[in-house]
């Protein structure tokens, strides 16, 4: 199954649910649903459309600003799984200022790298070896990020991008 967009009742972004979820959101007249995929989902005695984007029929009050984790899964999204230091397909993570040097686990310190990079750098600062980073690392920002961690459908960008600006986003 599929994953679905939830509005809120102002149209608002606030996560993603299973298929099987939304389809209970919208029979129990819970969320309208705003844009299907296009595939049918059956019961016994329901047909309906598999949606893509339900909103929310009352509003829900959430927090505003909300904190992305730092996760293995999230730092290879946020660098698209490459290698931040020969651009090759990533397969470790690597603190740029090592830990056992006083680097902190956080999100300016953490890039995506490929095996071969990561064993060279070893317990190094950059200054210290010829590496270069092809980016400086960064926590992500805005509300796909929370949601989606970086991967989105078209049809879920007006929804994600705040009054239409183009943010750093990969389409699915």
């Amino acid at each position: 199954m599929s994953r679905v967009l939830v509005l809120n009742a102002t149209y608002e972004a606030l996560c993603l649910v299973s298929t099987k979820r939304a389809v209970v959101l919208v029979v129990t007249d819970k969320a309208d649903l705003v844009t299907a995929t296009g595939s049918i989902v059956r019961s016994e005695r329901l047909t309906l459309d598999e949606p893509s984007i339900v909103r929310l029929v009352t509003y829900v009050n959430v927090p505003r600003s909300p904190r992305i984790a730092l996760s293995r899964r999230a730092i290879f999204a946020r660098d698209e799984h490459t290698c931040q230091y020969c651009g090759a397909p990533a397969e470790n993570i690597d603190h740029v200022i090592p830990r056992s040097r006083g680097g902190l686990h956080v999100w300016e310190n953490v890039v995506a790298s490929c095996k071969m990079c990561n064993s060279r750098k070893e317990d190094r600062f950059l200054s210290e070896t010829n590496f270069v980073l092809r980016r400086t690392p960064s926590q992500p920002k805005g509300r796909a990020w929370a949601i989606c961690l970086g991967s989105i459908r078209p049809e879920w960008r007006p929804y994600l991008e705040p009054h239409g600006r183009e943010q750093d986003m990969r389409i699915a």
